[in-house]
């Protein structure tokens, strides 16, 4: 979930009462932009003096939909394992955007 707002909180809730921290909002520019700092580390623990960069932009389609980029910045932070992290993406992140088709806000 994600907290509307510059500084608004980014995590995760899970079983009743549980929620998980995985960042912050650093820019909230709708409808085009959403750029959220990713603090999980990569032991994937939560460090707030970890921080790389997610970025979600919105285009307006011709076909009436729209075009979502995802980039994923400042990897080298994760210093030898930046590679193997480089590879998430296409372990299962593009999934989580049906999440932004769902919310449409």
């Amino acid at each position: 979930m994600v907290q509307p707002r510059p500084g608004g909180r980014w995590f995760g809730r899970g079983a009743p009462g549980h929620e998980t921290h995985w960042g912050k909002v650093l820019a909230w520019e709708p409808p085009s932009r959403l750029l959220p700092g990713w603090q999980i580390n990569s032991e994937w623990t939560c460090d707030p003096d970890f921080l790389t960069k997610v970025e979600l932009t919105f285009t307006p389609a011709e076909n009436g939909g729209t075009l979502v980029t995802l980039e994923y910045r400042s990897l080298e932070r994760f210093g030898a394992d930046a590679s193997r992290h480089a590879q998430k993406p296409g372990d299962g992140g593009p999934t989580r955007l049906a999440d932004y088709v769902d919310a449409k806000t």
